[in-house]
């Protein structure tokens, strides 16, 4: 098992359907998403998302502390050069330098992982490898994102809602509540998102939940992707002669 390694392509599979088998099998692992020369390491164990690296320099911590305003120009060129001529962490610099504390520090870091897993989101075209296994701890500042947080944030990123929504079903698609409230509760659901859930009831049809919702008919629809992978809604089988294919229209786009 340890040796087991799934490759896919972002044009046939959403990301957010990989990160959710991984999650429901509970495995440890590194995923890598990559796109011409560009390549991002997201690390997976015990549920949560828990590191994240990327060759784009755009992704570097003193990027994202510039980026963030937390550093100025002429701090980052100075405690760059120091680090790339000594062998101290760039992180370790700016406490010593007194430049941002130990918890702005790691607040910045995990500011930094975040950004990177959420980016990955929204690529349409790339090459995905999973590989078991566990996390060298060495060196690597973990942060704890639950799967279930990191699969309703990354389906919001997703651009393509045409082919998203064309998976549920059709307009006349009947989805039921199977959740439990410790669900809900991991997953920290807002006010307006347990509003959209509250509205799957067994009765309703896909378009009216959708229609009804906070979000927009897309955002809606995005959102009820999410529930129905997570497991959290299922569908209620039509009757004999019912539930025939209604084209959707979210946004200017129409799927099945």
């Amino acid at each position: 098992m340890g040796n087991f390694q799934y490759t896919g392509n972002l044009e046939e599979t959403f990301l957010t359907d990989t990160f959710a088998v991984i999650f429901q099998h509970n495995v440890p692992g590194i995923m890598e998403i990559s796109r011409d020369d560009c390549w991002k390491r997201i690390y997976v164990h015990g549920g949560n998302v828990v590191h994240a690296i990327s060759s784009d320099r755009a992704d570097r911590l003193g990027s994202h502390l510039y980026r963030s305003g937390l550093l100025t120009r002429d701090d980052l060129l100075e405690t760059v050069r120091e680090r790339d001529h000594s062998d101290k962490r760039h992180g370790q610099l700016l406490i010593e330098k007194g430049l941002l504390s130990p918890k702005e520090l790691y607040e910045a870091i995990r500011g930094q992982m975040e950004s990177i897993v959420w980016s990955v989101f929204s690529w349409q075209k790339g090459q995905v490898t999973f590989k078991i296994g566990e996390l060298d701890g060495a060196g690597k500042i973990r942060i704890h994102l639950p799967m279930r947080q990191v699969i309703v944030r990354g389906i919001k990123e997703v651009a393509d809602t045409k082919s998203l929504v064309a998976r549920l079903g059709t307009k006349s698609t009947v989805f039921r509540p199977v959740y439990t409230t410790e669900n809900l509760i991991e997953l920290a659901l807002d006010r307006d998102e347990y509003a959209l859930l509250s509205l799957i009831d067994g009765q309703r049809r896909f378009f009216d939940v959708c229609n009804q919702g906070p979000f927009g008919m897309s955002g809606n629809a995005r959102l009820i992707y999410a529930f129905r992978l997570l497991g959290l809604v299922d569908t209620v089988e039509p009757a004999p002669g019912q539930g025939a294919g209604v084209k959707i229209r979210l946004g200017g786009e129409s799927s099945v």
